[in-house]
């Protein structure tokens, strides 16, 4: 069967699932369906055709595109017209998650599998809450048990929907803590003698004297002017410090 035959099966059986469908649950119904032909349809030949359907949803003229996001393939519609949208589904669809919630499912994210106490031990509260409502809205999953701790707890980990719900296809497409704390970052400045001067520091002259190399006997006034320390000077204040 021809590719340009094929895609609109793909497309209804994309547009049409509940689930998100992965490329090789795209085969088997493709094959299901056209099973009285005698050459079946390969996985390259629908991830060509997905990436066909792709390249065509990805025009301005349509307001929805096809994208791989809790796991599968879907439609959705695109960022532009979420206000839109909102209008249609009310409060429930502009619903947010609390802090605490995002602050425990970002740990469950990034830790998994982890327990609650491991979560409480990183947040320094108690979860309990926060891991019902993540369990009940479904973003997060118990996976078993850690059969090596005692009392062997359970431990959490991320869904399906978790990806559905943030636009991501599995745990490696969430940004990587190095880049998040990369933006954090602030640099220190560093303050030089040449700073408060716009002549070079080791050829200036104050008083008549040049100083070379070490510049500890500088110190600026309160006119912002550059002064040498002379070394009566020095042995003055340490006299004073230690006197005898």
């Amino acid at each position: 069967m021809d590719l340009s035959e094929i895609i609109p099966h793909i497309e209804v059986l994309i547009f049409a699932s509940e689930k998100p469908l992965t490329s090789l649950d795209i085969v088997e119904l493709i094959n299901n369906s056209f099973g009285f032909l005698e050459e079946r349809i390969s996985l390259d030949q629908v991830e060509s055709a997905v990436e066909g359907i792709r390249e065509k949803y990805n025009s301005e003229f349509y307001p929805f595109e096809v994208r791989e996001s809790g796991g599968g393939w879907q439609f959705l519609t695109k960022k532009d017209f979420h206000k839109t949208i909102a209008q249609l589904n009310g409060d429930k669809f502009l619903k947010r998650l609390s802090n605490a919630a995002l602050e425990t499912l970002a740990i469950i994210a990034y830790k998994q599998p982890i327990t609650k106490g491991e979560i409480e031990a990183i947040r320094g509260v108690n979860s309990d809450y926060s891991i019902q409502k993540l369990l009940e809205k479904e973003l997060i999953l118990i996976s078993g048990r850690n059969e090596q701790m005692p009392g062997k707890p359970l431990v959490y980990a991320t869904s399906k929907t978790f990806m559905d719900y943030f636009g991501i296809n599995n745990t490696a497409d969430l940004p990587k803590i190095k880049e998040v704390l990369a933006e954090q970052l602030i640099e220190g400045t560093i303050i030089k003698p040449e700073d408060f001067t716009d002549q070079p520091i080791a050829n200036v002259i104050i008083n008549e004297e040049t100083i070379e190399g070490d510049v500890s006997v500088i110190e600026v006034n309160e006119e912002g002017e550059l002064i040498i320390k002379k070394e009566e000077d020095s042995d003055n204040s340490v006299e004073e410090n230690n006197p005898e």
